[in-house]
């Protein structure tokens, strides 16, 4: 019976210390918690009202890493046309488009990966992100995080080039200069054209291209780009035409300046049209050839040879290489917590910026 007795006590004892420990651990917890630093996404709200807005990351699942962002990049064209509520948009949403980290936290299965590795992928601007692997790109140790950001513009212009058929020895001439127009025309002199012509009313982007190396820079609210164009190509006009910007008024340009028979290859996305363009005036009789260029449309123009994943292999094997000029694209660069400010900046100037950059650090 005494037996007995001291062992309800001592099971009783254990009980009491096991239930402390549970309470004693479950307090440090939420003391942990209320000293972390809580963390900060960049998202808009509504149309037009990007905030910082705290989140807390998942556990990880099989396959995942998770990545402490430094450097991240908004992109102009469709993210900015979801920023408007253009065509369909749901809020809240995230804004940015690449981002670039180190590895901080491996999952299960993952393989090839190493924490402190530097690698991008596309996001929105946020403190972490957690990707899958297969999402990764692992920066070479050249590369600059200007260039990682410039991976989607750089997809994008590829397929302006190859769809608008630039061959060596053309003249051609690229309409807008955001960050794809950029590196267009960088592409465009590779690719071996004879003259390369960029068109934009921003004085800061004419800038960077004659930088990069263009033949002529120029703005189309204090010249008529069609004639000059003609009169740069001895009344013939350009083999090629790439309309970066999505402007109707740029489009019809790109149209009139071009040589009879030539291409132009349409890579910004439209809204709908309210004006600027005329194609009776001059499309009707010298028959251009208005191709409309999406490189992750599969299946591509030249499938099987050509698809969405071998444009990204070589896009990034380029970057890695140094083959662009990145620096005065990715401009201005701002703080993460500057970064709501900064999107309004870019979106209501957008004479003050190519690409905006911005760093975690």
């Amino acid at each position: 019976m005494e037996h007995l007795y001291y062992s309800l006590i001592f099971n009783n004892i254990e009980t009491c210390i096991s239930e402390i420990y549970i309470i004693a651990e479950n307090v440090l917890y939420a003391i942990e918690k209320k000293r972390r630093k809580k963390l900060k996404e960049l998202i808009a709200i509504a149309p037009r009202k990007p905030i910082l807005q705290d989140y807390e990351d998942s556990p990880l699942a099989e396959g995942q890493v998770r990545v402490k962002v430094e450097f991240g990049a908004p992109k102009r064209g469709s993210e900015l046309t979801g920023y408007h509520a253009v065509r369909s948009s749901s809020f809240p949403m995230g804004l940015g488009n690449m981002c670039v980290g180190h590895i901080i936290e491996i999952g299960d299965g993952v393989e090839g990966f190493s924490i402190g590795d530097r690698v991008a992928s596309h996001g929105h601007l946020r403190e972490t992100h957690t990707w899958h692997v297969d999402r990764l790109l692992q920066l070479e140790e050249r590369m600059t995080w200007k260039e990682a950001v410039c991976y989607d513009p750089t997809l994008f212009a590829l397929g302006g080039i190859r769809d608008g058929q630039v061959r060596l020895g053309d003249t051609v001439a690229v309409f807008g200069l955001g960050a794809i127009g950029q590196i267009t025309v960088q592409m465009a002199m590779m690719a071996g054209a004879s003259f390369v012509v960029a068109i934009d009313p921003i004085e800061k982007r004419r800038q960077a291209v004659i930088r990069a190396g263009v033949d002529m820079a120029l703005d189309p609210t204090s010249v008529d780009v069609a004639a000059e164009l003609k009169s740069a190509t001895n009344g013939q006009g350009v083999d090629v035409a790439i309309e970066t910007s999505a402007a109707y008024e740029a489009l019809d340009q790109a149209i009139r300046g071009l040589a009879w028979g030539g291409n132009v290859a349409v890579v910004g996305w439209m809204k709908e049209c309210k004006g600027g363009l005329d194609l009776g005036a001059v499309a009707h009789f010298n028959i251009p050839n208005l191709i409309f260029a999406r490189s992750c449309s599969d299946p591509n123009r030249d499938h099987p040879r050509w698809d969405w994943n071998r444009i990204q292999n070589i896009c990034w094997q380029w970057l890695s290489e140094g083959r662009f000029q990145c620096e005065d694209i990715v401009s201005p660069v701002v703080s993460f917590l500057e970064s709501p400010k900064a999107y309004e900046e870019m979106d209501l100037h957008p004479e003050k910026s190519i690409k905006l950059g911005v760093s975690f650090e």
